[in-house]
């Protein structure tokens, strides 16, 4: 059976600051608690975490601690009150007990069960390993890879050319770009009408709108509160937020009460290019920084490249097509969700695998696709806007200052959203059949800069940035 990778696998909710760092451990601990089931966890006396490689490196500044202490505590990173995470962090360090499932105290010392070990497991570079120690005296031993995106497994092939624990059988099967432009030609559909296709054969036509756009909101929402936030963000960098500043500057005196009437408002502002620029990245740094504070935003196809797609979607609606609505929406991120798919299966969305290439450089190739699409591109130009997006991150290095997901992360999403626009223009001007490089060519290429990639380029904090301006400096 093929492997199939939804949409909604690609775009997941949840919390900052990192999808494979924060938002993967979280799931990881939730999984470890199901896998023990109730009868066990009534019998649990201790439970150590022991964290490795990148997870280890950078845990500290990506929250991977505070993420495992909200998971094994029972909460859904989806729904938590973000006003909550402090509180209940707090009552775990402060009485060095965790409530586990939200169930049963158990004893939880930070610093003697959360173990940051600098050593790799041999199967991916973010791993992280659970043990349950029972009443009786035996233990229970599960190890968790968080492969990027906010996906987990049990076990990853060391090619990161992996297979996800979800097995389905769509309708039109997709490994690679050149099967998915087949199913265009063959079928005589669009990009995101075969994605729809393959959608249904999971959800209803109902549930399929709904989750799209609950994603959108989501996004929206996330804007919103960025663009209306000020300070300065959390993790010892002292980084002042910008979106705030920037949206004054841009938006004057209007008057709006709600994200959907703020878009509203956008769409009477001026757009010469300057504008435009300053838009774009407004919306992106929001994303961002709400991401950078623990905040609530959407994996696309990760935490640290979050701000990419909603910034070129709104761009889309608040500057391109005023018209334009649920339908564009929802074409957008199927279309997003189905590129990004197939570099994770052609080659990684993890930093700890491959470098930022792999989290701003597909997060770009996935909103230059979505962009081309709804604005009348045709099934080949989308991938050859993908291509381009791409072609023009290829060997971005992750090295983030202090192991946050700040500098230079925040900014990289400006840069990736205005080179997708950029990409889907020129593919848009493009004749196909003068495309001289396929997509899955440059999707092969990124994974082979991947693995020729030093690692202290790979979200370690060992190299880089990261290395070059110190903790102190700021």
């Amino acid at each position: 059976m093929e492997e199939c990778i939804s949409v909604f696998d690609m775009l997941k909710i949840g919390v900052g600051p990192s999808s494979s760092h924060t938002l993967g451990p979280w799931r990881a601990a939730e999984r470890f608690l199901l896998e023990l089931g109730l009868d066990k966890r009534q019998a649990i006396t201790r439970i150590r975490v022991d964290l490795y490689g990148s997870l280890s490196l950078t845990g500290k500044g990506h929250a991977t601690d505070l993420a495992i202490m909200l998971g094994l505590s029972g909460q859904d990173p989806e729904t938590i009150p973000i006003q909550n995470i402090d509180s209940i962090i707090k009552s775990i360090k402060t009485t060095n007990e965790i409530l586990l499932g939200n169930q049963k105290r158990i004893p939880f010392h930070c610093l003697e069960d959360l173990v940051f070990n600098k050593n790799f497991l041999p199967f991916h570079a973010n791993g992280l390993r659970f043990t349950a120690f029972f009443e009786d005296k035996t233990q229970y031993v599960s190890t968790f890879y968080s492969i990027g995106g906010g996906f987990v497994v049990k076990e990853e092939r060391s090619n990161a050319k992996k297979k996800l624990d979800i097995k389905c059988a769509f309708p039109f099967p997709i490994q690679n770009a050149e099967e998915l432009l087949n199913y265009t030609i063959s079928q005589n559909k669009s990009i995101s009408e075969i994605v729809y296709e393959n959608e249904k054969s999971m959800r209803s036509e109902t549930e399929i709108h709904h989750e799209l756009l609950r994603i959108w909101h989501t996004m929206l929402e996330c804007m919103y509160i960025g663009c209306h936030s000020e300070g300065v963000l959390p993790g010892g960098l002292n980084v002042h937020r910008r979106a705030f500043d920037m949206h004054q500057n841009l938006i004057g005196l209007a008057n709006y009460n709600s994200p959907q009437t703020w878009l509203e408002e956008i769409r009477k502002t001026e757009v010469k290019f300057r504008q435009i620029l300053k838009w774009v990245s407004c919306f992106a740094l929001a994303v961002n920084e709400v991401n950078a504070a623990l905040g609530r935003v959407v994996t696309a196809p990760t935490n640290g490249s979050a701000g990419v797609i909603p910034a070129v979607l709104m761009y889309y609606l608040v500057i391109e097509k005023h018209e334009a609505g649920d339908n564009e929406i929802k074409k957008f991120l199927m279309v997003a969700g189905e590129i990004g798919s197939i570099f994770k299966k052609g080659s990684t969305i993890s930093a700890a695998m491959g470098g930022c290439q792999a989290e701003i450089g597909v997060s770009s190739a996935m909103a230059a696709a979505a962009l081309t699409e709804v604005m009348g591109g045709t099934p080949a130009q989308v991938q050859i806007a993908a291509e381009i997006a791409m072609e023009h991150h290829l060997g971005l290095t992750c090295d983030p200052i202090g192991g946050l997901v700040q500098i230079p992360c925040i900014e990289r999403n400006t840069m990736g959203a205005i080179k997708a626009i950029n990409a889907a223009e020129l593919a848009l001007e493009t004749n196909a059949k003068n495309a001289k490089v396929p997509l899955d060519k440059v999707i092969d290429t990124m994974w082979q800069t991947a693995k020729d990639m030093n690692s202290k380029y790979k979200e370690t904090s060992q190299g880089g940035l990261a290395i070059a301006v110190n903790m102190a400096d700021c």
